[in-house]
C-alpha cells in the first residue's frame, strides 16, 4: 500500500467532534489502498475526553507522537478557573468585556500564531524531518483548524517535496471568531501571509462546504474541492429505536451565545397558552454546554417546566438518544459565514432517521442538505412564526401517530457515508502522488 502521512493535533483519547475527521478517515483509507501513519500531540489539552473513540483506530496502524506545549495552564491559572476548566471556546467567546479576558485575547491573537498551538511547529517539523529519513511516505494530509497542523504541513511539503493535500473543517482568516481576536496590523498580515504560502503550496485542498469553498478561491485557494463531515454506519449499528413517548425535541452539542435560539423559547410559550396539552407533552432536550443567555433566555420565556437540561454525554450515549428523539434540533451560529457552516452533528442527525428543525440561514449549505435528504429543512433565527409552524406539525403529527414518522430519503443520505467519502480522499491523494 501507498502511505499517508496524516498531521492532527485532535486524536483518541480526544471527544468531542474535531477528532472524527481524520479519525474516521484513518479508519476507511485502507479499502482504497492507503496505510496511514498519524502525527499527533503526545500530551494534549483536549476539551473533552472519549475512551470510545480508540475503537476506530486500525488495528497495527502507526501512530507518532511528540509533545506539546499549551498556554491554557497557565491562562486557567490566571483568570482562576479549576485546573479541569474546559476553556477552549473562552478566547473566542462574546460579550466579555474584563480587562484580564482581553488581555489573553490580545497575547493569544498576536503571540500564538496560527494559534495555541503554535508553539508544537518547530519541534514537530524537526521530528517528522529525521523520522522520514528513514520512513517513506507517499503523502501527506493535514487537517485544520487548529491551523498549526496546516503549518506544519506546509514546512514539511517545502522541504521534501511530498505532495500535500490540506483538508480545512473549519476556514482560517474567514473563520468566525477571527473578527473577536484582538490583533495588530502586523498579526492579522501574518495570519494572512501564513494562509496564502499554505494555500499556494498545497497541492490540493479539501473544505466542508460548496459556499466555503468559492470564499477560499475567492482569496487565492487554488484545486479547491468538497468533501463535507460524514457519519459512520458502524456507529449506529445494535442501536435499537425506542421513540420517548414525549414530543422530544433533542439538541446535542455546544450551545453558545450565537446561536441562543430565542425565537424557539418564544413558540414554545404561545404553544404552550394556546394549548395546555402542548405544554403536558412537548420536550425541548439540550445536553451539552450552555451559554448563560441560553439560561436566561428560557426563564425570561417561563418554559423551564418543557426544558430538560443535561451535561455532556459520551458520544455513544448521545447517539442512543438521538435516534430515540421524536425529533432533532439544529442550530447555525448567527455569524457572516454561517451560510457555509455544515455542522459535523448535522450527518448524524441525518443518519438517526428523525425529522430535524434547523434554525438558521435559509437557503444555506445546510438547509440544502436537509431538503435534499427529506430529512427538514431550515427556519431564519428571527422567524418566530416559522418556528412555531414546524412545532405544529411535529405536534399534529405527534398526536395523529403517537410517534413522528422518519421522512428522509435514505438514498440520498447514504452519500455522506465516512466510507464513502473516503474514498473521495483517496481518489485524490492518488491523483497528487502519482
Amino acid at each position: 500500500m501507498k502511505k499517508v502521512l496524516i498531521i492532527s493535533y485532535y486524536w483518541p483519547p480526544s471527544g468531542g467532534i474535531g477528532v472524527l475527521r481524520c479519525l474516521k478517515i484513518a479508519k476507511y483509507l485502507r479499502n482504497y489502498g492507503w496505510e496511514p501513519v498519524v502525527y499527533t500531540a503526545a500530551n494534549a489539552h483536549y476539551p473533552s475526553l472519549d475512551e470510545s473513540n480508540f475503537k476506530d483506530i486500525p488495528q497495527g496502524m502507526s501512530v507518532l507522537k511528540h509533545p506539546i506545549f499549551e498556554p491554557y495552564a497557565y491562562y486557567k491559572k490566571f483568570l482562576g478557573k479549576p485546573a479541569d476548566a474546559n476553556v477552549n471556546n473562552d478566547l473566542v467567546a462574546a460579550g466579555r468585556t474584563d480587562w484580564k479576558y482581553k488581555l489573553s485575547v490580545f497575547i493569544r491573537s498576536n503571540f500564538f500564531i496560527p494559534d495555541a498551538r503554535a508553539m508544537w511547529i518547530k519541534p514537530s517539523v524537526k521530528f517528522l524531518l529525521n523520522w522520514l529519513k528513514t520512513n517513506r511516505v507517499d503523502a501527506i494530509l493535514s487537517d485544520g483548524p487548529p491551523h498549526t497542523n496546516t503549518v506544519i504541513a506546509c514546512k514539511i511539503r517545502q522541504e521534501t517535496g511530498l505532495p500535500w493535500l490540506a483538508d480545512f473543517q473549519d476556514p482560517w482568516t474567514q473563520v468566525d471568531y477571527y473578527q473577536r481576536l484582538i490583533l495588530t496590523p502586523w498579526a492579522d498580515a501574518k495570519h494572512r501571509r501564513m494562509e496564502q504560502e499554505a494555500f499556494q503550496t498545497a497541492n490540493v485542498t479539501t473544505i466542508v462546504s460548496p459556499t466555503w469553498k468559492r470564499h477560499l478561491e475567492s482569496i487565492g485557494a487554488k484545486n479547491v474541492q468538497v468533501i463535507p463531515w460524514g457519519y459512520d454506519e458502524d456507529d449506529f449499528k445494535g442501536l435499537n429505536y425506542a421513540p420517548d413517548w414525549k414530543l422530544t425535541l433533542t439538541h446535542a452539542g455546544l450551545i453558545g451565545q450565537d446561536r441562543n435560539p430565542e425565537q424557539l423559547f418564544a413558540a414554545m410559550a404561545e404553544m404552550a397558552q394556546e394549548s395546555p396539552e402542548f405544554r403536558q407533552v412537548f420536550l425541548l432536550r439540550l445536553f451539552g454546554q450552555l451559554d448563560a443567555s441560553v439560561y436566561e433566555a428560557i426563564a425570561r420565556y417561563k418554559v423551564q417546566d418543557m426544558t430538560e437540561i443535561l451535561p455532556a454525554v459520551s458520544r455513544a450515549e448521545s447517539l442512543k438518544r438521538l435516534v430515540n428523539s421524536q425529533a432533532l434540533l439544529l442550530i447555525l451560529n448567527k455569524a457572516d459565514n454561517a451560510q457555509g457552516r455544515i455542522p459535523g452533528k448535522l450527518f448524524e442527525y441525518l443518519a438517526a432517521k428523525r425529522p430535524v428543525l434547523g434554525i438558521g440561514n435559509t437557503g444555506s449549505d445546510t438547509d440544502h442538505i436537509l431538503q435534499l435528504c427529506e430529512a427538514g429543512r431550515c427556519v431564519a433565527h428571527e422567524d418566530k412564526e416559522g418556528i412555531k409552524a414546524a412545532l405544529r406539525y411535529f405536534y399534529k403529527a405527534y398526536k395523529q401517530y403517537g410517534n413522528l414518522p422518519s421522512t428522509t430519503n435514505e438514498a440520498a443520505v447514504a452519500q455522506y457515508t465516512n466510507r464513502r467519502l473516503t474514498g473521495q480522499f483517496a481518489a485524490l491523494l492518488d491523483g497528487i502522488s502519482k
